[in-house]
């Protein structure tokens, strides 16, 4: 039987940039909307500006105040997010993140609300699209194409802090190589992401560097050391405390929207599926999604490396959100300059396309079919990543020999 014809002829550097335009667009009319309708840091629909940065700017002005450890206690968080914006009315918004990302967040804090938000933001996109420059050198259409990526709306819009995972993870898997001490100073910088924890050294291990091992653990050592020399041991007790309620109300039950949460765990609670098989399916796919990129970061080309590492360590996680689906996007960089230097297999393009437009409809969609469009798209680009592994890179046959291309 033949296979399928794929409709990787539709996706044509022509389209893909007049799409980018016009998302792009798009992205830009809505932001500006947004803040001209705005009443000080409070949008035309009753929301802080930047939604989620409300919490990340709040715990750092605790922390200024003398109040690190008050920022993980929801109620007291609460009160202070409704003073910040002068608005009784305003959603909560609570603060998750272990210690050492209060260390940003005191920062930011040192500015105006909406000052700082556009600095957050502004920084740590250009972090990513300066990655994108780099990982696709002399291609004129990059950053065209990953300003104009709709998970970069949808963060944007969140005011979230994937620009900067995806920069520190995306860059991390660029330099292991090359620069070891570098890229595992920027991998230990994702302590404030514990949901990495395990993706992150078994990636290390798995190329044999122990350098970039060493660094990763030294980096997470200072950071952790560095909140207790500031705040001392309250802020981690308080965290510790607050992992519970976290767990039980925003994972479990899904107080943030399943829609919104584009996890195998969450799809399983949306179908109606308990807890513990939640769990169980959960554990699965992480343990398939870590030994898929553990094996890509054996015997790929760093490229498809990167891409196997980003698109797995959305799937490790039972708590993503679709705003951290930028981490699928330099994924995708990865994938599409590896294609350029190796040439693309059949579907690959047509899957890449997907998932980069899955975030423009992936929240709405799954809300109206329960369908986790988000998922499906980093289940595709692991699958694809670990292809070009096998097939072009040998991973499977004697001495790492790579198989010719038919």
């Amino acid at each position: 039987m033949a296979p399928l014809p794929s409709p990787d002829s539709l996706v044509t550097r022509a389209r893909v940039r007049l799409t980018a335009i016009l998302v792009l667009a798009a992205t830009v009319i809505g932001l500006f909307y947004l803040f001209a309708t705005a009443h000080g840091t409070v949008d035309s629909l009753g929301r802080p500006l930047g939604t989620d940065f409300s919490n990340v700017w709040t715990a750092g002005w605790m922390a200024d105040h003398g109040r690190a450890p008050e920022a993980w206690n929801w109620p007291t968080q609460h009160a202070v997010q409704k003073q910040v914006h002068h608005d009784p009315a305003i959603p909560f918004y609570g603060w998750h993140y272990p210690p050492p990302f209060l260390i940003i967040a005191t920062l930011l804090a040192q500015f105006p609300y909406v000052v700082a938000l556009l600095i957050w933001q502004g920084m740590t996109l250009l972090l990513a699209l300066c990655l994108i420059r780099r990982i696709l050198p002399g291609d004129r259409d990059a950053i065209l194409v990953a300003l104009g990526a709709p998970v970069v709306l949808v963060c944007l819009g969140h005011g979230q802090n994937a620009f900067l995972t995806a920069s520190l993870l995306g860059a991390g898997m660029f330099l292991l190589d090359r620069k070891p001490w570098v890229a595992g100073m920027l991998l230990g910088a994702l302590v404030y992401k514990p949901q990495f924890a395990v993706l992150i050294p078994i990636l290390i291990l798995a190329r044999g560097n122990w350098r970039a091992f060493i660094a990763a653990g030294l980096t997470v050592t200072a950071l952790c050391l560095l909140t207790l020399a500031i705040w001392g041991w309250p802020v981690w007790q308080a965290f510790r405390d607050s992992l519970p309620l976290t767990q039980h109300i925003i994972i479990e039950a899904g107080a943030t929207g399943w829609e919104k949460i584009q996890s195998p765990f969450s799809a399983i609670r949306q179908w109606g599926g308990t807890i513990p098989f939640a769990y169980a399916v959960q554990g699965i796919v992480t343990a398939i999604a870590i030994a898929a990129a553990a094996l890509a970061a054996r015997r790929g080309s760093m490229e498809v490396r990167g891409a196997a590492a980003l698109s797995a360590a959305l799937l490790c996680t039972p708590y993503v959100l679709d705003y951290d689906f930028v981490l699928l996007g330099v994924a995708i960089a990865f994938l599409a300059a590896d294609m350029k230097r190796r040439g693309a297999l059949p579907w690959e393009p047509t899957w890449l396309a997907y998932a980069w437009l899955a975030p423009l409809f992936g929240r709405s969609l799954s809300e109206l079919t329960h369908v986790p469009i988000n998922l499906i798209a980093a289940v595709a680009v692991l699958a694809l990543a670990v292809r070009r592994t096998i097939l072009l890179d040998g991973a499977f046959t004697p001495c790492g020999l790579k198989l010719r291309r038919i």
